[in-house]
């Protein structure tokens, strides 16, 4: 984050295409593209449920950061390398956010505090072997632009978290996590 504008540089162009990189890297571009699929729809499903200004804002402003993920990883993987099963990462990632947007605010950012939690460390790893393989510091630079965007956001939702999270709220944040995890396996495959 830019500590002047409050915004992330723009993102890096990838000149590298898809046809280029190696099986392990397309199947985990394609579980980022499900992931910033399911991103954009936990958004939307929070927009569809709450009426809560704050919470309505914090969606808006985040659903639009997810948006321009997915569209770079749109044009970086082609349709036919994308996960098979996107209309389930649709549905899956719309109950994400739809669910604690009934229950309020401090549901809403336990949620997506999970979430985020999960992706910075799914692309800290994709990073890190990149940098052990010393290859394609373009898709590289990507991964991190994205993953310095999507740790802000779960600090954001952190910070409005209004006192620790109880014994149900804990337990959602963990089946949000192993959720994630588990749409990340599939999604590298199919």
């Amino acid at each position: 984050m830019n500590a002047t504008t409050g915004h992330a540089p723009s993102p890096p162009r990838v000149s590298t295409p898809a046809s280029a990189l190696p099986a392990w890297l397309v199947g985990e571009l394609r579980s980022d593209h499900a992931g910033e699929t399911g991103a954009v729809m936990i958004y939307r499903g929070i927009l569809a449920v709450s009426r809560d200004a704050s919470v309505r804002a914090f969606s808006e402003r985040h659903k639009a950061t997810e948006q321009g993920h997915l569209d770079l990883l749109e044009a970086l993987l082609p349709p036919g390398q994308r996960s098979r099963l996107l209309p389930l990462w649709r549905i899956a990632g719309w109950l994400t956010g739809a669910i604690p947007a009934l229950f309020g605010p401090r549901a809403v950012y336990a949620t997506i505090d999970a979430v985020e939690t999960f992706v910075d460390h799914h692309y800290q790893a994709q990073i890190d072997r990149l940098d052990a393989e010393g290859i394609h510091p373009d898709i590289r630079a990507l991964l991190e632009h994205c993953r310095v965007e999507e740790v802000h956001h779960r600090d954001e939702a952190r910070g409005l978290g209004d006192a620790p999270p109880g014994a149900l709220l804990r337990f959602w944040s963990w089946l949000v996590g192993a959720g994630s995890a588990a749409a990340v396996s599939a999604a590298r495959r199919l």
